[in-house]
């Protein structure tokens, strides 16, 4: 996949090999209808898709504008999108005889979705997971656990995210029986166009969805962007329409505070984790720590096609901060009964603030990326604070 100056391969020779057997297989499962059978079968049967598209009436009565549709990713099972790429990598994995799943995690939705997958597959799983991060997403460690993980605390850099990753490709290298099964849209080719494929799924519906309930397309969609898995799964069915397409990233206490994890503000172009794409780095050209409020979305780079899509201006991105995301969070909660997780509150704290934009006539799609259980010791915590 052609993403311009973005993406690649830079990684050793030796991961380039195993990359080039990893995209081969690839390829070949994705053209086997045996294999898609397989996936579309778990998909409808084991994750519930499809997910429904939600009209959220009162939250739209309460702003004045345009009709906001929650794409609902939060009720797959194990609460997000997550489990649509693990279920589909994990499948890919088996079919090469890895039988050695390793993942790295941040929110912990992505190390629940693998774990789980490998407990329903009997594939072996480890999970790399900060330290900073174990503790504040303590109830997703422990499940899983239960589902047979072995959670891997990784205590080197800023203990979060990055580190998490940096310790899997690490892991990679040394053992080459094991399959790396990234969670998001980054890292080295193939990983970005395996990731899409596997999330495509969420635009795909999403779009025949609201044109069933609405008769036209919407006017504008939204989705979070950490590594932008979530974001490239729902943009994807809509690029080449007219729609405005809006990527939001974290903005933490504030872009000019320098505490914030949006890649594209820091519009630095550098090399990590294997990809050439937009990174968070100081002027002596080393990686930044990022930071947001919400453990998904505090990593320092961000998918090369995202990059990329931001310098063709196809695609809008913007970032709100720790305390826009919390005001969504409670506003959806106590309007629609639904609690948002905090990486897909930023999204709706961005969809909120800008719907007004648009003629009440008009619909905007949301991406709700997952449940905010596990994000309720965070709010609380915050509030205690503020």
């Amino acid at each position: 996949m052609n993403y311009g100056e973005f993406g690649g391969q830079y990684v050793p020779q030796e991961l380039k090999e195993k990359l080039k057997e990893i995209e081969n297989e690839f390829k070949k499962a994705i053209k086997d209808k045996k294999f898609i059978k397989e996936y579309k079968y778990y998909l409808k049967q084991y994750v519930g898709r499809p997910s429904p598209l939600y009209y959220a009436e009162k939250l739209t009565e309460y702003i004045g504008g345009a009709k906001i549709y929650l794409k609902r990713e939060d009720l797959n099972h194990t609460g997000a999108h997550k489990i649509n790429n693990a279920l589909g990598q994990a499948l890919l994995a088996k079919r090469m005889k890895k039988n050695h799943i390793i993942a790295e995690t941040g929110a912990g939705q992505h190390g629940v979705a693998t774990a789980t997958v490998c407990s329903l597959l009997d594939l072996k799983c480890t999970i790399f997971m900060g330290s900073v991060d174990i503790e504040r997403q303590h109830v997703n460690v422990e499940k899983m656990k239960l589902l047979g993980a072995n959670v891997v605390s990784v205590t080197r850099g800023n203990k979060t995210l990055k580190d998490a990753v940096d310790e899997a490709f690490d892991y990679l290298l040394q053992h080459k029986d094991s399959f790396y099964l990234i969670g998001s849209a980054v890292g080295p080719s193939p990983y970005p166009e395996m990731v899409k494929y596997f999330q495509k799924v969420i635009g795909e519906e999403a779009k025949k969805q609201i044109i069933k309930q609405e008769h036209k397309l919407p006017k504008a969609i939204i989705a979070c962007v950490g590594g932008g898995s979530n974001s490239i799964g729902l943009f994807n069915s809509f690029i080449k329409e007219k729609v405005d397409i809006y990527g939001v990233e974290g903005a933490g206490l504030g872009i000019k505070s320098n505490k914030h994890a949006s890649a594209i503000a820091n519009n630095k172009i550098g090399i990590i984790h294997g990809m050439k794409t937009y990174i968070m780095q100081d002027k002596k050209g080393n990686i930044k720590d990022a930071y947001s409020i919400s453990a998904g979305l505090d990593y320092p780079g961000i998918g090369p096609e995202h990059a990329y899509l931001n310098k063709i201006k196809r695609v809008n991105y913007d970032s709100i901060t720790d305390k826009g995301a919390i005001k969504a969070f409670k506003l959806l909660t106590k309007l629609e009964g639904i609690i948002p997780a905090l990486e897909s509150s930023h999204a709706l704290a961005y969809a909120i603030k800008i719907a007004k934009k648009y003629k009440i006539s008009d619909c905007i799609i949301v991406n709700l990326s997952g449940r905010g259980d596990k994000d309720l010791q965070t709010v609380l915590e915050f509030n205690k604070k503020h």
